[in-house]
């Protein structure tokens, strides 16, 4: 080679000695050669081929990164690799021109949706976290001073990392995306607000905006043939305006329609300046948000006529396999609600998976018909327990073909957990594949309406309409005195009942001149949009004042009929509100009335609908045919005047004609009118509207305002009622004098009323006592009734002579009732208590006569030389709370649940001692043993439990239970120390099934053997699992501490230090933060969505009306509680100088901090996990070191002292629902003393918050500054913590709090824990630790490793016994 080549000769060598080799030369030149041969293969690849190469090659990259990594190379906290600005040269043009021809791009998507299966691209924000961005990384240089802290704000990026973000778009394009949104899901003022960053909305969209342009221009201009597309991404905004954020003001709203509609046109504004070519409204959870911004977007491109108007596609969110949105919405109503913006293409994405997504998304292609293209963009998979996604690419490509491979969709894409890597596999899966084809547009579209459900218009298919009209203050007086009288909560239980009555929609009307209609409307209709009972139902807004009308519009969710408009005003405003009206989605009543007055006669009639209908449907307004509605004017006959005979036989003509000269009207009417001059005859009025609406419905009326629960049906009226109306609503008789027949029937019917003859018949409440006394007892056990059954037994007992079989015969069959309708889910928890009050009682009344049948049968079988007979109930099991533990609640609900169905129960209280439980399992044989536990330590007093069964040889089944316990332990943990059989048993509804296998010699082998099969393969993946999860060191951890500027935090200094007690505290104080979510958990109530928790729950279909009775039982023996002062409430509170020292923090006596008092402990996160500190409460103190005075808060409270005693009482009373119900109320009086207390020490004690606006309810959703985690649970799970902290608070001397040995406090209802004031605390999980915090924490603490692991056991990452 020559001396520019890769060989040289060394100076002094010979010419024949073998060269020198130049290594860099050698690498340079092959690397030029496989970079030529590369390029060449590129070159010749397809599309699609080169789509995967990219893919191949990225994915060789990360696993570059990784090893890169794993070498010890470190990680950068900026991205892994610079994104390179787009080069000048590089962007082509998009055929949509400059500014964008939203006409063009409507067409092109039409066309190529309809051919092929278009791709949108998969999440930003999961794509963003691949370049794991720190706080730095999200400031840079224009943002370093900024006040507050900015990472987690993405669409921020577009301006501190613009290159990362065209870079993505990039990805995404050069993976199959046809189009992909901008990075603005938050780019409203109203999410920026969370930022503090409302002034740089516009900035934010507007760059976003440019940055995905020129990503698509740069791809475009590689593949001219597949132009790249945006979308403006619009999210839903981090507010709801169809859902209160107050459980107690459900009409409230943090925002206003006003507001979101405002937000959304400035971020429309500004996508549109940046070149967008599509706008996608996203992630819809409240199709009100939605509703907002597709008005907002309307309303933008009417006010800038010189912009192109672009195409619109909505997305929905279906939350959970209810099918519903969050607002309640099932997916055919979601899209009924959405339909009038005319989307090009309409689908639903996040949530869910595509195989929990798939019968949703063939409900959208079923409801989306031929108005549009549908798409789907569903996550990858469900969240794992991190909240994370693991679905591979391929994996999601597989699922989500399905939706293609149906014939579902026109687009695919994906969203959270998904990156290019899913987009390019998914393009990939459906290249092939067919799109959904819509079928031809009918000739005349139907009518759809919606409230959480849609409802289909069609009098042919589904008959007449009710529009139920007592929500409306000309329709009912007692909703017009409850309105007037501001009982908005008394006057939904009207349009509850109008529901149930069969009102298919709801008539809103708060016209009246003493009333502020704006407000009343919007009042009633927000608190009647979260009644599901309610707003399943479409809306009528319905007023004669058009800013009362779109007040209420406003409101809605669903698509309304809005009623009512004409052209009593004009062409002009009757076009203006029309156009409102569209913008609003809704469907439209038009009056016939124009500017000469109302219609009477047919003539006017016809004439007046015919030009509105015209003006309507042509290009003014262009408003959809089958949305109109007519009201031709229903007037009051039989007057008395002769001009007035013919209304109703007008108006019943006028439907005909409308229905065959407008196509698509619909006529309704206010049917109540018709009948004016008969008030105060109900049964005559709702007759005449009967026989109204026979012949008006036969003439096309398709809807009308009437009350649905009286309306009788024209067969069912009497003779000669039904004659006598008919000849006036026609206005037709032989002899013409019908009016006055009718008037004259009408005179004497007034008569007979004031005679009484209709007097109102009353329901025998008691009727059921003239039943047999089986069916009576079986009533008394059902119903909870026990005012009855002391008689009722004794009438048994003489029947039957022997009391042991009148319990095992009607009182035992009456039970077994009771235990069939709770197994099948008809009775509920808190009845089948009151069922087992019922069946003590008569049980204690039949005692003394059992106890001398006992010993007549015991002296005659004596006198005939037999031995005493075994007395052998169904079976026994014991119960015990096991040593350590005082809760009982749970165990003593199981209890009553296995006696009512004829267990014999042995409870033997709590704090019980291993010996004590195995002991009494002997004495009174057993044949089942149940442990309950509430506190961590519980669980290993199980595991000894379980280890003495083992030692004495015992085989009796062994149960556990309890808020701690869990199938995992109990496999893992307590199973493989007893050879018998154990199993969990999650709550009340299981016992019974689990005691009736155990006791079955016919099933109990098979029962057996299934559940162990069972708890061996989940302790195999328990173990399988702890493997596979990664942990930082525990210097590792410390290095990832939270980062605390002390300097410019200052910890707020205390108003007082030391302790405060509180004696006799006044409970009625308490009552206003009682959270009353957990008193139903205890009664096993639960609620279906929508009608989770409190007080929700009251509408569920299912529990609600046992809920109700049981709330109403609590307060009232809540009252009777407060008002004779059975329970006293204690607390005391204590503040203390302290700093932290690594993980440890040091309490001192005083504020000099010279002598230290003792530490509290804490433990560190170190299980792997995306944030970027690993924390321990010590982070939230200053360290000692900093210079900076510290302080930490503790609190114990009570409200158990006297629960003991009101237990025993109720227990001698054999009334169990009381016993359980004191128990459960003096629970939610020590929670609610606890956040009471927490609220005096932030606003009054401590007073670092002493501004605070803080509502109760507040308080319960944490809506504060500082923390109060308790030793025991996730924060801090070491019980071991609380003797320091009794010892500060001289707890068990100043209130008499005590601890047991397993620190566990008593009385049971009682609260504890730490609190800190510092803004940077935070609630956290420490999640499992693993054996070197393990070690250095008995260290620290001076116990012993093996006591640490025993206090610790379920947060141990390790095998403890290994």
């Amino acid at each position: 080679l020559s001396s520019r080549g890769a060989f040289s000769h060394a100076p002094g060598r010979d010419i024949m000695a073998p060269p020198t080799v130049d290594t860099k030369a050698v690498a340079q030149a092959v690397q030029a050669e496989i970079e030529r041969q590369v390029a060449d293969s590129f070159a010749a690849m397809t599309a699609d081929e080169l789509a995967a190469a990219i893919s191949k090659l990225e994915g060789q990259l990360e696993k570059a990164k990784e090893a890169r990594a794993a070498k010890g190379a470190g990680a950068s906290s900026a991205p892994a690799a610079k994104a390179k600005p787009a080069a000048a040269g590089s962007l082509g043009s998009l055929p949509w021109g400059e500014p964008v021809d939203g006409a063009k791009v409507r067409e092109y998507i039409e066309t190529t949706m309809s051919k092929r299966i278009m791709m949108i691209d998969g999440a930003m924000g999961t794509t963003i976290q691949q370049y794991k961005f720190s706080e730095e990384d999200f400031r840079m240089e224009r943002f370093k001073d900024y006040h507050r802290d900015i990472k987690g704000n993405n669409d921020m990026l577009s301006l501190t990392q613009p290159d990362t973000i065209r870079d993505i778009h990039r990805r995404y394009f050069e993976a199959g995306a046809d189009m992909c949104e901008t990075n603005t899901f938050s780019g409203t003022t109203i999410a920026q607000a969370d930022y503090g960053m409302e002034d740089i909305v516009y900035e934010i969209n507007y760059e976003s905006a440019k940055l995905a342009v020129e990503a698509a221009k740069e791809v475009t201009a590689k593949e001219p043939h597949k132009p790249r597309l945006v979308a403006g991404a619009i999210g839903p905004t981090n507010r709801t305006l169809s859902i209160s954020p107050s459980v107690e003001d459900p009409g409230f709203r943090n925002c206003t329609w006003d507001e979101v509609v405002t937000a959304y046109k400035q971020q429309v504004g500004a996508l549109v300046d940046g070149g967008v070519h599509v706008l996608l409204v996203e992630t819809i959870f409240d199709t009100l948000n939605a509703k907002a911004a597709l008005y907002a977007i309307d309303e933008y491109f009417d006010e800038n006529p010189g912009a192109s108007r672009l195409p619109v596609i909505i997305s929905g969110t279906i939350v959970d396999m209810s099918g519903r949105t969050l607002s309640g919405q099932t997916t055919e109503a979601f899209f009924v609600s959405v339909m009038h913006a005319n989307p090009v293409c309409v689908g639903l994405n996040c949530a869910l998976g595509a195989t929990q997504m798939l019968p949703f998304m063939q409900a959208l292609s079923s409801a989306a018909g031929w108005r549009c293209h549908v798409h789907s963009y569903p996550n990858a998979g469900l969240p794992n327990a991190m909240g994370g996604y693991d679905q591979k690419p391929e994996a999601f490509a597989t699922e989500v073909k399905q939706f293609a491979d149906l014939g579902l969709v026109n687009m695919l894409g994906g969203c959270c957990g998904t990156t290019p890597d899913h987009i390019a596999a998914l393009a990939n899966a459906v290249k092939d594949t067919k799109p959904r084809q819509k079928p031809d547009a009918p000739a005349l579209p139907r009518m759809i309406i919606s409230g959480l459900e849609a409802v289909e218009v069609d009098l042919s298919k589904f008959g007449f309409l009710n529009l139920g009209e007592r929500c409306n203050l000309a329709g009912s007086i007692k909703f017009k005195k409850l309105i007037m009288n501001g009982e908005y909560e008394k006057a939904l239980d009207i349009a509850k009942h109008q529901a149930e009555s069969g009102a298919q929609v709801l008539d809103i009307n708060m016209d009246d001149g003493m009333l502020d209609g704006v407000a009343a409307m919007q009042k009633f209709l927000n608190m009647a949009i979260p009644e599901p009972d309610i707003s399943k139902l479409p809306m009528m807004v319905d007023s004669s004042k058009f800013h009362i009308l779109e007040a209420g519009l406003k409101c809605c969710q669903g698509k309304c009929i809005a009623n009512s408009i004409s052209l009593k005003e004009g062409e002009d405003d009757f076009i203006k509100k029309a156009k409102i009206i569209k913008r609003f989605g809704a469907a439209v009543v038009v009056m016939a009335f124009d500017e000469e007055g109302q219609a009477a006669g047919y003539d006017e009639k016809i004439r007046i609908c015919k030009r509105a209908y015209d003006i309507l449907v042509g290009p003014r307004v262009q408003f959809p045919r089958e949305d109109i509605i007519f009201d031709p004017n229903i007037l009051t006959i039989a007057t008395g005047l002769a001009e007035h005979n013919n209304y109703g036989k007008d108006f019943v003509e006028a439907c005909k004609w409308i229905k065959d000269n407008l196509p698509g009207a619909k006529i309704s009417g206010g049917v109540s009118n018709l009948s004016f001059g008969f008030r105060g005859l109900n049964a005559l009025r709702e007759a005449i509207h009967a026989v109204f609406l026979y012949h008006a419905i036969k003439n096309g009326m398709d809807m009308g305002i009437v009350n649905a629960g009286a309306m009788p049906i024209y067969d069912d009226i009497p003779q000669p009622m039904r004659q006598y109306v008919e000849e006036v609503v026609l206005n037709s008789s032989e002899d013409g004098n019908h009016v006055e027949r009718l008037l004259k029937f009408a005179e004497e019917e007034k008569e007979r009323k004031e005679a009484g003859g209709d007097a109102v018949v009353k329901v025998n409440k008691l009727a059921w006592r003239e039943k047999p006394i089986q069916e009576r007892l079986t009533y008394s056990l059902i119903k909870g009734i026990s005012e009855f059954v002391d008689e009722d037994t004794e009438e048994a007992r003489q029947m039957i002579k022997s009391p042991l079989q009148v319990i095992e015969g009607p009182l035992m069959a009456g039970m077994n009732e009771v235990g069939d309708l709770f197994g099948a889910g008809k009775m509920f928890l808190p009845q089948v208590i009151k069922s087992a009050r019922v069946m003590k009682k008569a049980v204690a009344y039949l005692v003394p006569y059992l106890e001398k049948e006992k010993e007549e049968a015991r002296e005659a079988r004596v006198k005939a030389g037999l031995p005493p007979e075994d007395e052998k109930p169904k079976g026994t099991v014991l119960m015990a709370t096991v040593k350590g533990d005082v809760h009982d609640i749970g165990k003593n609900i199981v209890g009553v649940v296995l006696g009512c169905n004829n267990y014999r129960v042995v409870d033997i209280g709590v704090m019980c001692s291993c010996d004590k439980i195995l002991d009494a399992a002997i004495a009174e044989k057993a044949d089942i043993i149940g442990l309950s536990g509430l506190i961590t330590p519980s669980l290993d007093e199980m595991v000894f439990v379980a280890q003495e069964m083992e030692r004495r040889g015992m085989k009796q089944p062994l149960m556990i239970g309890g808020a701690t316990t869990s199938k995992m332990h109990t496999a893992v943990k307590i199973m493989p120390k007893y050879s018998g059989f154990c199993i969990h048993v999650l709550d009340a509804s299981r016992a019974v099934g689990v005691v009736a296998s155990l006791l079955d010699d016919r099933v109990r082998e098979e029962y057996v053997s299934d559940v162990r099969e069972q708890y061996d393969e989940m302790r195999e993946e328990y173990y399988a699992s702890l493997s596979d999860r990664k942990f930082l060191t525990l210097d590792k951890a410390r290095s990832k501490s939270l980062s605390v500027d002390w300097k410019t935090n200052i910890p707020p200094v205390p108003s007082m230090l030391g302790i405060k007690t509180f004696l006799n505290f006044p409970l009625q104080d308490l009552v206003p933060y009682i959270d009353w979510n957990p008193f139903f958990s205890i009664w096993q109530l639960r609620g279906k969505y929508p009608n989770r928790g409190y007080p929700k729950i009251f509408d569920d279909e299912a529990v609600g009306s046992e809920a109700k009775k049981l709330h109403a039982d609590a307060v009232k023996l809540m009252n009777d509680f407060i008002k004779n002062k059975r329970l006293e409430a204690r607390a005391v509170v204590g503040i203390f100088p302290a700093n932290s020292v690594g993980d440890d923090i040091e309490v001192y006596t005083d504020d000099n901090r010279g002598t230290k008092r003792g530490t509290f402990f804490t433990l560190r996160q170190q299980e792997e996990r995306d944030d970027d500190a690993y924390l321990a409460m010590s982070d939230f103190i200053a360290p000692k070191d900093s210079g900076v005075k510290d302080y930490v808060g503790a609190f114990a409270v009570s409200c158990g002292f006297g629960s003991d005693d009101l237990c025993e009482k109720y227990k001698k009373e054999s009334n169990d629902y009381n016993v359980i119900m004191t128990e459960a109320i003096a629970d939610r009086f020590a929670e609610a003393f606890a956040e009471l207390l927490h609220a005096k020490m932030r606003t009054e004690l401590w007073g670092y918050a002493k501004d605070e606006k803080c509502s109760p309810e507040d308080c319960l959703k944490i809506k504060y500054q500082g923390i109060r985690p308790a030793p025991g649970y996730p924060t801090q799970p070491d019980h071991t913590e609380k003797p320091f902290m009794w010892e500060l608070l001289n707890a068990e001397k100043e209130v008499g709090i005590k601890l047991t040995e397993s620190h566990a406090m008593w009385p049971a209802a009682s609260v504890s824990a730490l609190v800190f004031a510092n803004p940077c605390a935070q609630y956290f999980q420490v999640g499992r630790v693993c054996k070197d915090q393990i070690q250095d924490y008995a260290t620290r603490k001076g116990m012993s490793q093996a006591e640490c692991e025993k206090w610790l056991g379920p947060y141990l990452a390790y095998d403890a016994d290994a």
